[in-house]
């Protein structure tokens, strides 16, 4: 049976008939990536992976509403000083102004319906919401992938392992069956630049003081 991603083909193959060769060239490509795409999603909800499901869906819905990043947000703001106030100020922003791009702008570019999960045959044992939101792109990933790059500005082991961390969040979104591999890949190339973008414009900004925690606030 025909996929929604099927229809949206061939809407897309209409709509460059009687186009250029090079129009017609880039329509085969993305048609013959998205046969790739579909391809591993296949591939994910058919592997048998029964100790990973649990803890995969729980990641998953951790990272929903972005609770995850804006809880390490918070311990960086309580227990890393000034830096790490400065730090999860920049995570924070990042989160913000990833997710407004995403869920506003780039989703409404690119109308893809959500994966046919129960076609696909992904096991109850992944079950998580799946969202009303289009596919493309992944907001997990692009909000993880903000989050990690800003933190990474000016300490990039933190940084590094936060990328880790927002990379196992971009996974489950594919297996626990609500996103394609493409989708959270270009989620994270999106959250990647914008959270460098957004961490390199806060660091133009005027220096502002953060009062310490054991010390009097200060007007700013």
């Amino acid at each position: 049976m025909p996929s929604d991603d099927d229809d949206v083909t061939r809407r897309n193959d209409v709509a460059v008939t009687g186009a250029g060769p090079v129009r017609r060239q880039v329509a085969a490509g993305l048609r013959e990536l998205g046969a790739v795409d579909q391809a591993i999603y296949s591939a994910v909800a058919s592997t048998p992976t029964p100790s990973l499901d649990e803890p995969l869906r729980r990641l998953s819905n951790t990272a929903n509403n972005s609770r995850l990043w804006l809880a390490i947000a918070a311990g960086l703001a309580v227990a890393g000083g000034r830096a790490g106030r400065r730090a999860a100020v920049r995570g924070t922003l990042a989160i913000g102004i990833t997710s407004a791009l995403v869920n506003l702008q780039v989703k409404s570019l690119w109308i893809r319906p959500r994966p046919d999960r129960a076609g696909a045959g992904i096991p109850e044992q992944r079950d998580v919401r799946m969202p009303a939101s289009t596919s493309f792109p992944s907001g997990h990933a692009a909000s993880g992938f903000a989050f990690a790059s800003a933190i990474g500005r000016d300490q990039p082991g933190l940084g590094l392992a936060l990328r880790f961390l927002a990379a196992a969040v971009a996974y489950s979104r594919v297996h626990t069956g609500v996103h394609y591999p493409g989708d959270v890949v270009v989620g994270a190339l999106i959250g990647a630049s914008t959270g460098q973008a957004v961490a390199g414009l806060v660091d133009r900004l005027p220096s502002v003081r953060i009062p310490s925690p054991s010390s009097p606030a200060e007007a700013v």
